[in-house]
């Protein structure tokens, strides 16, 4: 039963999928812009550039080529990281860009703060401190990199309605006025919060898909279903608000086992139960209220525009949302067509992935909790 729990669970998450996955972060650079200077401060997990890994397209650092010499850099004292990264940075700052209408700017390594060693199964978010001059004139200036840096968060601090941008693949920012006015449109905010979200989900929120995987493996039963899903979105919707404004805030060292614990009980109650009972929708509702806070702190760590922060707390939601429905018609589309109406769908496929998810949500709750 355990073997075909474990390849249900594989046809389902894909390749990419797994326990020890060591998620790509963005980068965050926070730019101030001033009368004769610009001044960088990006939070980096600098391990993948120095390693020579490319992050285009990569979902975790497992699966890139170099990341032998990525998981032994996280081993490195911050000393030694530092001197690593000044020995690159000839090299490493080729790959920013930095231009203020047509002229390139030349960004100097001011410094850095690198983290003590820690488990090196997560990664380490370092900031490095950056700074170059500006032409004596208003142009804006334009930022991004190479894609092989991976997602970038460009927000202006400093001013009001300042800029913030989401770039990938490479992309580069829209002009960033040197003073106020360079923020995104409501739509633009939208979209941009709305693919966070998303991406949150798929391909990157495994104990988030793992949790909706465990809703639908009770049913395949449109109302139960919906019940569930409900319950959880109107649960998420709260606290993830909640936290974003500031009005609750609960430790990540409390929420990450939590999360886990949640996606034990669905798997375990599945297997236990036939059907949806009186009590399943107002304890989804409940770790709904976790996975919110889950959600807090993606937008937490990459910054929610202030201006803009009803619109992107709105697209990000949505997101959520779809990336939630993509799993389930993914799942649907795997197993529920094909399966669903079988004597055997229960024993043979449903219970075993419930199981499945239990025990990876069991490892994950030890982990977090021990770790």
């Amino acid at each position: 039963m355990l073997r075909s729990a474990l390849a249900i669970l594989v046809l389902l998450l894909g390749p990419g999928g797994g326990v020890g996955a060591h998620e790509v972060q963005p980068a965050v650079a926070d730019v101030t812009i001033g009368e004769n200077e610009v001044e960088l401060e990006i939070r980096w997990t600098l391990e993948a550039p120095l390693a020579g890994v490319d992050l285009d397209g990569v979902e975790n650092t497992n699966t890139a080529a170099n990341a032998d010499v990525y998981d032994r850099l996280r081993g490195l004292e911050p000393k030694a990281l530092d001197g690593l990264l000044r020995d690159a940075w000839a090299t490493l700052q080729k790959s920013i860009t930095l231009r203020a209408g047509d002229a390139d700017l030349s960004l100097r390594l001011l410094g850095t703060d690198i983290p003590d060693i820690g488990n090196v199964e997560l990664p380490r978010l370092s900031i490095v401190r950056l700074a170059a001059t500006l032409p004596d004139d208003e142009t804006p200036l334009i930022i991004g990199w190479s894609e092989s840096f991976g997602p970038l968060v460009v927000r202006q601090q400093g001013i009001e309605d300042g800029y913030t941008g989401y770039l990938t693949g490479g992309a580069l920012s829209d002009p960033i006025a040197r003073q106020s006015g360079g923020a995104q449109s409501a739509a633009a905010a939208f979209f941009t919060y709305g693919v966070l979200g998303f991406e949150h989900i798929l391909p990157k929120g495994l104990d988030h898909i793992l949790f909706v995987l465990g809703l639908f493996f009770l049913s395949l039963n449109f109302r139960p279903l919906l019940w569930q899903i409900t319950a959880f979105t109107l649960a998420h919707t709260v606290t993830l608000a909640l936290a974003i404004l500031g009005i609750v805030t609960v430790p990540a060292s409390v929420v990450e086992p939590l999360i886990a614990a949640s996606i034990v009980y669905v798997g375990v109650e599945n297997a236990l139960v036939r059907g949806l009972k009186p009590w399943r929708p107002a304890v989804v509702f409940g770790f709904g209220l976790l996975h919110g806070l889950g959600f807090a702190s993606v937008l937490g760590d990459i910054g929610l525009d202030p201006a803009r922060i009803v619109t992107g707390l709105i697209g990000f939601n949505i997101g959520v949302e779809l990336g939630q429905l993509a799993v389930i018609a993914l799942a649907f589309l795997t197993v529920g067509v094909w399966f669903g109406k079988k004597d055997w769908y229960r024993a043979r496929i449903a219970n075993p992935a419930s199981i499945a998810i239990a025990i990876v949500g069991a490892y994950w709750f030890l982990e977090r909790t021990l770790g």
